[in-house]
């Protein structure tokens, strides 16, 4: 092998290596705003108005996928213009900033100023996040055409490992008695490092530059591709069904269960990190809206059985049942998005990623607020919930846990028909073709 090669080579290695630091980084992201969620409900978001607390926490994470969305919607236009490089020392920067922002927000006294503070640091964060997706999902379909969809599902794998180790940590943190800002701290590190590696590697241009169609090209290909758009609409009820519910998981399931939840998002997301390595055998299996259709099967229940948990072997079962649902859904949605669409280039693959956080941050919110009215109506008002202590308040808020939860069982199971229709279609037309 010549000197070249090698150096082509070394470099696609270390062009992996930090794309799935940066997938890590976001998940360790989420885990970190989960982790936290209920230490901002307690220290800020109860003083400022306890009847809207959690729709107060629906908001300020649901501004995450605000910024997602918008840096996807326009970063996904932009990226072969300003450089996947450049993307990506923006999303370091906003991870940096941005947990700087929520972590000045929570030493000062509670205010209004400190709410939109922890909303603005969250929003960079998701910008970054934004970012990070609309710079390495083209970055690795272009350095691994032969294996799209398999070598995304191991990138995003790193999602749910940067989950489970944020998660550890943050019990961790609890364990020893440290303040919770320390999980901030932490998730301001692998900005640096990422930031570190992104200067050191050479880019390539992305798949679409690399076929020698125009920028107008990239940009006529959504007319000339009706059939993304039902992928489009599906990635926002996919995600919607996954990031939704983990971003509630551990204040709900420690009101449902009585067990500090994330214990149980730390488990669900270990199962995905192993699922999503053998994602290239299960689509040859089954193809990926056959994976999807499946996933949509588990996904469903395992929500609703969430919800309905009592004990901790319930929730561990039920969660189970979630986890092998959603393994495979942003991964294979994108990497089926790269495959039939590859002229679409960065924009369509940014596309679905601004679908999915349109989704999240309406539901998001939309959990909060069923939480916030089901807790009211079982205590009998406002003033009535605000009285409620001990056993009383427990139940209550359980209560409200169980039916935010419920609610968004619906999603993955109204995906069912539409899978399994481009299934079927797909799988005709390849019988035909082989005949």
């Amino acid at each position: 092998m010549s000197d070249q090669k090698i150096l082509q080579a070394e470099n696609r290695r270390l062009l992996f290596v930090l794309s799935n630091l940066a997938i890590f980084m976001i998940g360790l992201g989420f885990a970190v705003r989960a982790a936290i969620a209920g230490d901002l409900q307690a220290d800020l978001f109860d003083v400022l108005d306890v009847a809207r607390s959690a729709t107060m926490v629906g908001e300020v994470l649901g501004a995450t996928f605000v910024g997602f969305a918008l840096t996807l919607l326009f970063g996904a236009a932009l990226v072969d213009l300003v450089g996947i490089r450049a993307m990506l020392l923006f999303a370091a920067a906003g991870y940096f900033l941005g947990s700087l922002c929520v972590l000045m927000a929570s030493i000062m006294a509670p205010s209004i100023t400190a709410y939109w503070l922890v909303y603005g640091g969250l929003l960079l964060t998701g910008l970054g996040w934004g970012a990070v997706e609309a710079a390495t999902n083209p970055l690795i379909a272009t350095a691994y055409p032969e294996e799209k969809t398999h070598r995304l599902n191991i990138l995003h794998a790193w999602w749910p490992a940067g989950i489970v180790a944020g998660g550890l940590l943050g019990l961790g943190i609890i364990q020893v008695g440290a303040i919770w800002q320390l999980n901030l701290i932490i998730l301001m590190v692998p900005a640096l490092v990422l930031a570190w590696m992104v200067i050191r590697a050479e880019f390539p241009v992305t798949e679409r530059v690399a076929m020698g169609l125009s920028y107008g090209d990239m940009f006529a290909q959504l007319g000339r591709s009706p059939g993304f758009f039902i992928w489009f609409l599906c990635m926002m009820g996919t995600v919607a069904a996954e990031l939704a519910p983990s971003a509630w998981v551990d204040l709900a399931l420690t009101n449902i269960v009585g067990m500090p939840g994330v214990w149980v998002l730390i488990y669900i997301n270990l199962l995905i990190f192993i699922g999503r390595h053998y994602a290239g055998t299960m689509v040859a299996r089954f193809s990926s809206p056959g994976l999807l259709t499946l996933g949509c099967l588990l996904a469903a229940p395992g929500l609703y059985f969430l919800s309905q948990a009592g004990t901790p072997l319930s929730a561990f079962a039920a969660a189970t049942l979630w986890a092998l649902g959603i393994c495979y859904f942003y991964p294979t949605m994108l990497g089926a998005v790269a495959e039939r669409y590859p002229a679409g280039g960065a924009l369509m693959l940014g596309l679905m990623g601004f679908a999915g956080g349109v989704a999240s941050w309406t539901v998001l919110p939309w959990m909060g607020a069923i939480f916030d009215e089901a807790k009211v109506r079982a205590a009998g008002g406002v003033q009535a919930f605000e009285a409620l202590q001990g056993e009383a308040l427990e139940q209550v808020v359980r209560a409200a846990s169980v039916e935010s939860f419920q609610i968004v069982a619906m999603i993955p199971l109204a995906l069912i028909p539409v899978f399994a229709f481009l299934w079927w279609r797909e799988s005709g037309q390849r019988r035909v073709a082989e005949d």
